[in-house]
């Protein structure tokens, strides 16, 4: 298996023979990106318990618990409807100005956004809460784009099994603190219960500390972060914003600098470096075949997950579990611990006896029966009320989720293998991201919506189970159209 990963490493990174060993782990700058790993899933776990109670505290379903889930899912695909427009662009950007003050500025949203979302007090202000943050928070590619930098498909699998201890962190923490902070006064009355502040805005507290967290990692990268690639200094940010990076290519190669990290593979700090491409020359039916698998699967991951709280907090009597926001959030946070466990101790020994696409098609596969455990609980706990079945029912769906987490890692060893070369990695994953962020927009508002159509009297309750039972097909589907393994691709250049 080592063989055949340097094998592949050959032709995308235009390398002289490489050694049998695979090549250790660069610690210095690879534990500032598991740090890194962690806001995203921080803050949005924070939100996750909580955001069926705020919908109906503010008033905007006028007591009509059916539209909960859609105005859930309104809110979730307002980051995603703000995050297409601009991650290609972000993408671009920092293969020219470098990948550090892109994290930092999307930090710097992050930040703000949740402090806004905890002061708001109507619908409006959430969604525009939203949309700052998916505009300005592009982090989750950069991260993803800095990892291939300083990593070669030697080491990249084992890097991506480390990926589960940020995210476990980060999916454990955030809905405890969202779960078991929001609303203070009321659950605390003798710690908060004097704070007219926190009456006012009972969803501050755990958006507050979630920025303030975030804002501790934001210090730590500008203070040790390293640049991963060398910039086009010849080309002023203005003129690369103003632009637009349509198409653009800019002739002056790249030299590597001193306070960058160089690859040792890709030549002597004085070397003559590849260009970023134009978009034209980066649409190959690789990155194409990669951008479908990607889409469908988040189509179905993303619509899942808006659609798991609100199935939580929804009466028994509508098609829900009837649990309230400190229940949610103890799953949602063991369902995070569960999944970071099994991929830090196995993703790496999978990879390597059964390949990523064998991983992968897993994945999208245990979509069906994840599914089929939403109307198998809600019918036991209509029978039975919250018993050891429905609990039984809640732990098998969310260890299934397991094989559906592995499909990331998976999928990021496809995009560095069907990258034309490395001086457009981050140009190539802007890509994929914009269309897999396209299908974040219309996942989870779409299952949202099927899932308040099919609570509604007169209507098809088995609507939500249908839809997402066509997404795990059409899912499955386009991951036929990868190869065994990504090494297929890179020794076809």
């Amino acid at each position: 298996m080592i063989a055949q990963q340097n094998d592949e490493e050959i032709p995308l990174l235009q390398r002289p023979e490489q050694p049998t060993a695979k090549t250790p782990l660069p610690w210095d700058q690879f534990w500032i990106l598991l740090l890194l790993e962690m806001p995203d899933f921080l803050s949005s776990g924070t939100l996750a318990p909580f955001i069926p109670q705020l919908i109906r505290d503010i008033g905007v379903t006028h007591g009509d618990e059916t539209q909960v889930g859609h105005y859930a899912g309104i809110l979730q695909s307002s980051y995603y409807a703000a995050h297409t427009l601009t991650i290609f662009h972000w993408s671009q950007l920092s293969d020219h100005i470098g990948r550090k003050p892109v994290i930092l500025t999307a930090l710097s949203a992050i930040v703000i956004s949740m402090f806004s979302f905890g002061l708001s007090k109507t619908f409006l202000g959430l969604v525009v809460s939203r949309i700052v943050c998916g505009a300005f928070d592009p982090s989750d590619s950069m991260v993803k784009s800095m990892l291939m930098d300083i990593t070669d498909a030697t080491n990249m699998p084992k890097a991506y099994s480390y990926i589960p201890i940020p995210l476990m962190i980060g999916n454990s923490i955030g809905p405890l603190i969202g779960g078991s902070l929001s609303r203070p006064a009321d659950r605390f009355p003798d710690i908060f219960g004097r704070s007219e502040l926190l009456k006012t805005y009972p969803y501050l507290l755990p958006c507050s500390i979630s920025a303030f967290s975030v804002s501790i990692i934001w210090l730590v990268t500008y203070i040790h972060l390293k640049e991963s690639v060398s910039t086009t200094g010849e080309t002023p940010l203005w003129e690369l914003i103003k632009k637009g990076f349509l198409g653009q290519s800019y002739s002056r190669p790249r030299q590597p600098s001193s306070n960058v990290i160089v690859d040792p593979g890709e030549g002597s700090p004085g070397a003559v470096q590849p260009k970023p491409l134009p978009l034209h020359a980066l649409l190959t039916s690789k990155v194409l075949s990669v951008t479908a698998s990607y889409t469908t699967m988040g189509l179905f991951q993303t619509g899942f997950n808006s659609v798991l709280p609100v199935f939580y907090a929804t009466p028994i009597e509508l098609g829900g579990l009837s649990l309230d926001p400190p229940r949610i959030g103890t799953l949602l946070a063991a369902s995070g611990v569960i999944h970071g466990i099994f991929q830090l101790l196995f993703y790496a020994h999978l990879h390597d006896r059964f390949g990523a696409k064998a991983i992968f098609i897993t994945g999208v596969s245990s979509g069906i029966p994840i599914v089929i455990l939403f109307p198998v609980a809600n019918a036991l706990a209509r029978a039975y009320g919250i018993g050891m079945a429905v609990w039984l029912c809640v732990v098998v769906q969310l260890t299934l989720k397991t094989s559906l987490v592995l499909c990331f890692p998976c999928m990021a060893l496809f995009i560095r293998a069907a990258a034309p070369n490395r001086a457009s990695l981050g140009t190539t994953n802007g890509i994929v991201m914009v269309v897999v962020a396209v299908a974040r927009i219309i996942g989870p508002a779409s299952a949202a919506s099927v899932f308040s159509y099919s609570l509604q009297e007169g209507h098809d309750a088995w609507s939500i189970y249908y839809f997402f039972i066509a997404i795990a097909f059409l899912a499955v589907s386009t991951a036929l159209l990868l190869p065994r393994d990504p090494s297929v691709w890179e020794d076809s250049q």
